[in-house]
C-alpha cells in the first residue's frame, strides 16, 4: 500500500525584490517557484536526484518509476515515504524483488561505462533511444483543429502555480475531445509529466483514451516517457527537437507542436 504522504508544499516561496522602472526603484516582494533536490531511493539505494518542485511528490515518484522502466505498474511499489532533510527531500520506495534485481543490473551496466556518457555505441544504447511501438488501438486519438484549440484555450486556467510565479511548466491530461482533465506543474517539464503519469496510473486511468498537452517544447525525454506508457499523442506549445520527432516516428506516437488557438503543426510519423 502506498501511504498518503504526498510531500506537498505550496510550490512557491516569497522573495524580497527591488522593482526597477526607468530611473525609479522600490522594495517589494514576489513569489518564485520552489526548486530543491529530490532523491529517489529504491530499497535503500539512491538511484537518482532530480531538481524538482516539492509538490505532488508521491505522484512524481510513481510516475518516474514507471516512465523510466523501474517498475511496470504501481502495484510493484509496496511502500512509499517522503522524508524532508536539511539538504533536500528523499522519496523512499520499497519495490518488488524482480524490479529491484533488474534495477541493480542496469546500475551495474551504467557503472561500467566511462567518458561523457554519450560517446560510443554502447553508451548510446543505454540512453534508450529506440522505444518499441506503442500498442495499436482500434480508434487512435488524432489531432484536429477543434481538439487542439479547446486544450490551448483551457490550459491557462489550470496553471495556478504559473500564475503566481511565472516560472513553471504544465503537463495536462486531455480527453480525446480536448477537455483538460488534470494538470500538474513543476520547474522541470519532465518532472511535470512524471507527476501527471503517476497520478493517472494510481487512478487507473486508461491512457490510450486521451493525450498529453505540455506547455513546453517537445524533447526526446518527453516523447520517450509518453511512448513507454502507450499514450497515443503528445501535444506541445513550443517546438520539438529533431530527436523528439524521430523517437515519435519510431514509437508511432502522434506529435503535434506550436499548438495555438488558431492551429498547430503535425509531424508525420
Amino acid at each position: 500500500m502506498l501511504d498518503n504522504d504526498s510531500g506537498n508544499r505550496l510550490g512557491f516561496i516569497s522573495q524580497k525584490i527591488v522593482r526597477h522602472r526607468g530611473e525609479s526603484q522600490r522594495a517589494d516582494s514576489d513569489y518564485v517557484a520552489e526548486e530543491c533536490p529530490v532523491a529517489l531511493v529504491f530499497n535503500d539505494i539512491s538511484h537518482a536526484v532530480m531538481m524538482a518542485t516539492p509538490k505532488d511528490l508521491r505522484e512524481f515518484a510513481v510516475g518516474f518509476s514507471l516512465t523510466e522502466g523501474i517498475v511496470q505498474k504501481p502495484s510493484e511499489i509496496f511502500e512509499l515515504e517522503v522524508m524532508e532533510g536539511c539538504a533536500g527531500i528523499e522519496v523512499r520506495m520499497t519495490i518488488s524483488q524482480k524490479s529491484f534485481f533488474e534495477l541493480k543490473a542496469k546500475r551495474r551496466a551504467l557503472a561500467g561505462r566511462t567518458g561523457c556518457g554519450v560517446c560510443g555505441i554502447e553508451s548510446l544504447e543505454l540512453l534508450d533511444l529506440c522505444p518499441g511501438k506503442i500498442a495499436a488501438y482500434p480508434e487512435k486519438v488524432m489531432p484536429s483543429a477543434s481538439v487542439i484549440e479547446r486544450a490551448s484555450h483551457s490550459l491557462p486556467g489550470f496553471q495556478s502555480l504559473m500564475h503566481v510565479t511565472g516560472g513553471v511548466h504544465a503537463a495536462a491530461w486531455c480527453s480525446a475531445e480536448g477537455e483538460i482533465i488534470k494538470v500538474f506543474e513543476d520547474v522541470g517539464r519532465h518532472n511535470g509529466l512524471d507527476k501527471l503519469i503517476g497520478f493517472l496510473a494510481l487512478q487507473g486511468v486508461e491512457m490510450r483514451n486521451g493525450f498529453v498537452f505540455m506547455s513546453s517544447r517537445a524533447s526526446y525525454e518527453l516523447v520517450r516517457k509518453v511512448a513507454r506508457m502507450n499514450i497515443p499523442m503528445l501535444a506541445t506549445i513550443s517546438a520539438p527537437t529533431s530527436l523528439a520527432i524521430e523517437i515519435a516516428r519510431m514509437a508511432g506516437v502522434s506529435l503535434v507542436s506550436f499548438c495555438r488557438k488558431d492551429g498547430f503543426v503535425e509531424y508525420v510519423v
